[in-house]
């Protein structure tokens, strides 16, 4: 729930209170491979055109990376163009993909079967992109961009005629019950030319944003996965370094679009995950169940036993594809990255679009700083980054997947889905006459659970599979116990209990990777339940914010370097 209004003193302090204000030039929130590639970009062409450019970056995760989880096979394009010397630099780049299986899978058999052209990974990179990430923030800084850590993202700032002025930080310091401890240290305001919005898939401020300038007029609402991932280390004698493994069927049902992934990286390492879609019908699923079960399939079970689990971890990625991209830009700021939704579906990547997107925001930036009225401009005019994006690498790879995942929710599930896949991009190469929509958001996909039957699921042996709280421990989650919770009920528990448990089943308590929700006997009300948030477990993940049939819970950010502390992943 919101804070409650300070009062007395309290709210005379408030009122008191001045949030200091830096200026900057370019302001990114997110230190992810976009912000990054962004901010490295504009740093470079500045310094070629010897113009000082101040770009400013903030980052809500304790350390740069600390909040990054990602499959990943990494295609590499778009960093040697940032940095063609990126072997010299020591770049977290090691382990070349070699090999590609993919496979259908039965509760018990791997048939294999063809990949898609997109899914070809040779050339590319099995890496950890918590570590290539860190590494692009510490070339960013040698460039002389800003980086802060610890400060989150908490307020779009507007200027009087309604263009984007900048953000402002989250305080620091607020108790449970919304005044202020003896820490407490207010947010600053950061004042920029241009703001770029580079928080990943449903970021807390890129929702507002959209919201606000309704750019999703043209386009198709976004839909998501859930990504769930591990990172072990093998037994050296099962370890097959460049292996990349993809994977559909079990254990999602014919009606579930979901896939599986194991990838073989340096000294030992593997990752391996599975990714459900967020449009997914029966509130009955647990996604974080299902990834556990999933790993006694003989295929992956064969290269795990003996090994050790080092590290989990989940968020939500962008599905839609081409039709849900929104317009990209506002009167002083842009969207970026994952926070536009430049994910490849079938290529299960997004990383490279990513960077790419950055990069190309940062040539429209250089543009606008060139003009001659540009140190007097309130904001600088990047409106042309749009159609640089559609005249891009990223828009043709798009448009030509983008009737692969909206073929999936079609009445036969999978195997229309499967396909029409090979169709289209074995045969067809994209150039269908037509494409397919997809306008039902997520959380209106979900059946009520008188129309599904109780998933059973087994109970974790310890050795392939595992408690989730116990995972949750691996995540290095961590948040300030005394701060008003960060998952907020815009009406209150009432659409949960008079919603969501009768007729979904509690489906909160299920579709959340971390237990963060749980329905608990009400102490207050004898025979009644209450709805309970443990907000200290949140990995921001993004799910309850998006899968939430009541759309009640509104996902905002806690104090700055709460969350996950992700490592390897």
């Amino acid at each position: 729930m919101p804070p409650p209004p300070a009062s007395g003193e309290a709210a005379e302090a408030e009122a008191e209170t001045e949030r200091f204000s830096e200026q900057v030039d370019v302001c990114i929130v997110g230190a992810g491979p976009a912000g990054l590639s962004a901010a490295i970009r504009i740093r470079q062409l500045a310094i070629a055109q010897n113009k000082e450019i101040r770009v400013f970056v903030v980052e809500k995760g304790a350390e740069v990376g600390s909040h990054i989880i990602s499959g990943n096979v990494l295609e590499p394009g778009p960093l040697w163009e940032l940095f063609p010397d990126w072997k010299e630099r020591n770049a977290p780049l090691i382990q070349k993909a070699t090999t590609d299986k993919m496979y259908f899978l039965t509760e018990s058999s791997a048939i294999p079967i063809p990949h898609p052209p997109q899914m070809h990974n040779r050339g590319n990179y099995i890496v950890s992109l918590n570590d290539v990430v860190r590494w692009l923030g510490e070339q960013a800084e040698e460039l002389g961009v800003e980086i802060y850590p610890s400060f989150a993202g908490a307020e779009i700032l507007y200027h009087p005629d309604g263009s984007v002025k900048g953000v402002a930080t989250g305080d620091m310091g607020i108790a449970k019950n919304g005044t202020r401890k003896d820490s407490f240290e207010p947010g600053m305001e950061i004042h920029a030319k241009v703001t770029l919005f580079a928080e990943g898939a449903h970021g807390s401020l890129t929702k507002k944003l959209i919201r606000k300038f309704d750019l999703r007029k043209h386009s198709s609402p976004q839909t998501y996965g859930l990504g769930l991932k591990e990172v072990w280390k093998l037994d050296p004698a099962k370890h097959q370094p460049g292996l990349v493994m993809h994977a559909i069927g079990w254990p999602m049902s014919y009606d579930t679009y979901g896939g599986s992934f194991m990838y073989h990286g340096a000294e030992n390492t593997c990752h391996v995950g599975l990714v459900v879609g967020l449009d997914y019908k029966n509130p009955y699923i647990r996604p974080y169940s299902e990834f556990q079960r999933m790993k006694h399939h003989p295929v992956f079970a064969k290269y795990l036993e003996g090994g050790e689990l080092q590290s989990y971890g989940a968020r939500t990625l962008n599905e839609g594809g081409l039709q849900s991209i929104p317009k990209l830009t506002v009167p002083g700021a842009a969207l970026l990255g994952c926070a536009a939704g430049f994910l490849n579906v079938p290529k299960i990547k997004g990383t490279h679009n990513a960077m790419r997107s950055g990069m190309i925001v940062a040539e429209e930036i250089m543009k606008a700083a060139s003009r001659e009225d540009a140190a007097d401009a309130a904001t600088w005019d990047v409106a042309g980054y749009e159609d640089a994006i559609k005249q891009s690498s990223i828009w043709k790879e798009l448009h030509q997947v983008r009737n692969v995942r909206p073929s999936f929710n079609t009445r036969l599930g999978l195997f229309g889905g499967v396909a029409w896949s090979g169709l289209d991009t074995l045969l067809l190469r994209g150039h269908a006459p037509f494409t397919f929509r997809h306008d039902t958001p997520d959380y209106a996909m979900t059946e009520e659970a008188s129309k599904h039957t109780p998933i059973e699921y087994p109970k974790p042996d310890g050795k392939l599979s595992f408690a989730l709280l116990d995972n949750v421990a691996r995540t290095g989650t961590g948040h300030e116990e005394d701060q008003p919770v960060h998952l907020r009920l815009k009406q209150g528990q009432g659409p949960h209990l008079t919603n969501s448990l009768p007729r979904f089943a509690g489906i909160e308590n299920k579709f959340c990777p971390a237990g963060v929700y749980e329905y608990v006997d009400d102490s207050a009300n004898p025979g009644q339940q209450r709805f309970q948030i443990n907000a200290s477990n949140c990995i921001h993940c993004k799910t309850c914010d998006i899968k939430d049939p009541n759309q009640n819970i509104d996902w905002t950010v806690p104090e700055g370097g709460g969350g996950p502390k992700y490592v390897g992943l």
